[in-house]
């Protein structure tokens, strides 16, 4: 699949912020493995997944508790969605270019042939630089024991699938991050196919943004949280489709269910 670009990568590295920089920039269709993680557990359950029905059965409360880390990595599907990621993938129309980004993207799609070297690259933060994000973020508890368990998986996958890794240490801004994952990928940006016209991004950006609305709501509906999706506040990047606008928008999800997001001034 030449026409994906891969960005794999622990939690906390800034792939998703890279993959959505690159693809306003430069006009790509974007795949955030994230916006699929309640339709790949439907299809874990329709096959009869053990880890997948285990989570099912414990129920929110005791999805963390007295959990090991390399159990809260089966219990996350992370291994199982690899498959489901490339069939996403394969699923989606060849042009524009697609930048696809997540921690389940298999590092083992570049020994199979799916991935192409020059078109795919592992974000590895530090274990330092992790935690401090985590911590910035508010991630705590079971889920930042998934994360840091996360990271060590991810690390020894790409190592071992000999995959294309850029250091994350904090040292690099975002704009500096994004440059070097920008050269990284240089010759399938010049070869395209991009979107041809502001029109065309703005139709990305809102494929995309409606894919978080879909998760959103679909997320809050499975693990039983309560209260009104469409009232959940969400940092979405704006529609106005230039390709040097790099603002983000807060807004409500059923907001952007029926309206684009624009940052002020960007209409």
């Amino acid at each position: 699949m030449r026409h994906v670009l891969w960005i794999g990568g622990p939690p906390a590295s800034g792939k998703t912020t890279v993959a959505s920089r690159l693809a306003r920039a430069h006009g790509l269709r974007l795949y955030s493995a994230d916006t699929r993680t309640w339709s790949h557990r439907a299809r874990a359950l329709a096959a009869g997944d053990p880890a997948a029905q285990r989570w099912e059965a414990l129920g929110p409360a005791g999805r963390w508790e007295g959990m090991t880390p390399l159990e809260l990595v089966e219990l996350s599907l992370h291994h199982t969605r690899g498959a489901m990621v490339v069939d996403d993938l394969r699923a989606l129309p060849s042009s524009p270019l697609i930048v696809a980004e997540g921690s389940v993207l298999p590092a083992w799609a570049l020994a199979s042939g799916v991935a192409h070297r020059d078109r795919a690259v592992w974000l590895l933060p530090t274990p330092e630089l992790q935690d401090r994000l985590l911590v910035a973020r508010g991630t705590a508890g079971g889920p930042a024991t998934l994360y840091r368990a996360l990271h060590d998986v991810i690390a020894e996958d790409a190592a071992a699938q000999g995959a294309p890794t850029i250091a994350v240490d904090g040292d690099r801004d975002v704009d500096a991050l994004t440059s070097a994952v920008e050269a990284h990928f240089a010759g399938a940006l010049a070869e395209g196919p991009r979107a041809q016209d502001r029109a065309q991004r703005q139709a990305l950006l809102r494929e995309a943004n409606l894919d978080v609305v879909a998760q959103v709501r679909a997320g809050v509906s499975r693990i039983g949280a309560g209260g009104d999706a469409d009232d959940v506040r969400r940092a979405f990047p704006c529609e106005c489709g230039w390709p040097s606008c790099t603002a983000d928008v807060e807004r409500r999800v059923g907001d952007v269910a029926a309206s684009p997001a624009l940052a002020p001034g960007h209409g």
